[in-house]
């Protein structure tokens, strides 16, 4: 959608590039409507995307097990559900444009900040899961070189977020100016180095164990990570040189010729390849950890039924059939796993609009929402992951193993 060649061909629809009684709409600058074009398709086809995934989580509540009629809905009936996917996506392009984009702006700004907070209790996950099994190597193996990877990485970590902080103030910060960017870096960073002391706290660490630094590391990156998505939104100029400089200050009128879309920078392809990988993240994997399990609504199976299931599958690979191991209960929440897909649409939507509100200042710009959306993000992240140390202190009496 935001390539130019399918920008030019989205001049024959009703909607684009007129606003009130066929006005042709007039920007300032060297952006004109050819780049607010492919923004306002890409809104289209995220929102029927989301639109898909949104009803077949309110189709497949309570499905409990292959035998309900609609798990067959779920596994089979592709052919039908690519082909409601092409209709809901083709009429999408028909709704008027109105307010339509300015509504939407808005469910994909909760959106993006729900996926996040999902992207980060994934990487927490991947941390705990990690520290947990190079732990185990080196007791089996009895070699030091576990311990040695772990504070290699770890180190690593830590270097990588102490030069992510250096180069946003460098490049995200003036003398005199950019307050707001300043006191986002230096409270992350404030908070980030508190986390880390209280991972290695003796009584955290009696309470867990499989706590420490390697954790802290990757939430340290990981925040710092989106207090740099944050502050390549802030709309102004001084502080934020990803946004498009203006040529010149002549009118431009709309039309299919001469435009350019900017987005293609690096932070929208750092957070895509994140969104990438927890997006495979969240559809293949099934955690080591009960608590994150339970947020995702993925358990494995008990003993006795995984070995009944192992004697069977035995059998059928035989006959080479395939096998249902979900007639006694499903392996995942097929509701949710749609809704996780939703926030998936929504925060990909907003990651390749640079999370610009159209209809606000008509140029390719993301607003103060994004910045504190993201920066609250950040800071909820950072409390979930401070809650995880101090929990079982706090709460002696349930198990957190």
């Amino acid at each position: 959608m935001l390539s130019p060649g399918v920008e030019s061909q989205l001049y024959k629809l009703p909607w684009v590039c007129e606003e009130g009684a066929g006005t042709p709409i007039v920007l300032q600058g060297h952006i004109d409507c050819g780049s607010l074009l492919g923004y306002r398709a890409v809104y289209r086809m995220c929102f029927s995307t989301a639109a898909f995934f949104f009803l077949f989580t309110l189709l497949m509540i309570c499905v409990r097990s292959s035998q309900d009629p609609r798990a067959a809905i779920q596994n089979g009936f592709w052919f039908f559900k690519f082909l409601v996917l092409v209709g809901i996506t083709v009429g999408a392009f028909y709704i008027p444009d109105g307010s339509f984009s300015n509504i939407w702006f808005y469910f994909g700004v909760v959106g993006s900040f729900l996926f996040i907070l999902i992207q980060l209790v994934l990487l927490i996950d991947f941390a705990h899961s990690w520290n947990q099994r190079w732990l185990g190597k080196a007791e089996e193996c009895g070699s030091r070189a576990w311990y040695a990877g772990l504070f290699f990485f770890t180190l690593l970590f830590y270097s990588l977020s102490i030069a992510a902080v250096a180069l946003l103030f460098i490049y995200y910060t003036q003398p005199g100016t950019c307050y707001e960017g300043k006191v986002f870096i230096s409270l992350n960073l404030t908070l980030c180095f508190c986390v880390s002391i209280v991972a290695v706290l003796p009584k955290v660490q009696d309470a867990q164990p499989n706590s420490g630094l390697l954790q802290a590391s990757v939430i340290t990156l990981y925040t710092m990570f989106v207090t740099w998505l944050a502050l390549s939104n802030v709309p102004d100029q001084k502080c934020n040189p990803h946004l498009p400089t203006p040529l010149s200050n002549e009118t431009v009128l709309a039309g299919p010729e001469g435009y350019e879309t900017q987005w293609w920078d690096a932070p929208s392809i750092v957070g895509l390849i994140v969104f990438i990988l927890c997006t495979l993240f969240i559809s293949l994997r099934s955690s080591d950890h009960r608590q994150v399990n339970s947020l995702m609504q993925t358990e494995e199976c008990p003993p006795i039924l995984e070995a009944t299931q192992q004697q069977q599958q035995q059998v059928v690979a035989c006959e080479g059939r395939a096998f249902d191991n979900e007639q006694d209960g499903v392996t995942y929440s097929y509701s949710f796993f749609h809704f996780c897909l939703v926030l998936a649409s929504l925060h990909i939507m907003m990651t390749l609009t640079n999370w610009y509100k159209p209809g606000e200042t008509r140029k390719m710009i993301s607003t103060w929402t994004a910045v504190w959306v993201k920066i609250c993000a950040s800071w909820a992240g950072l409390l979930l992951y401070l809650w995880t140390l101090v929990a079982p202190l706090l709460l002696p009496n349930r198990d957190f193993n």
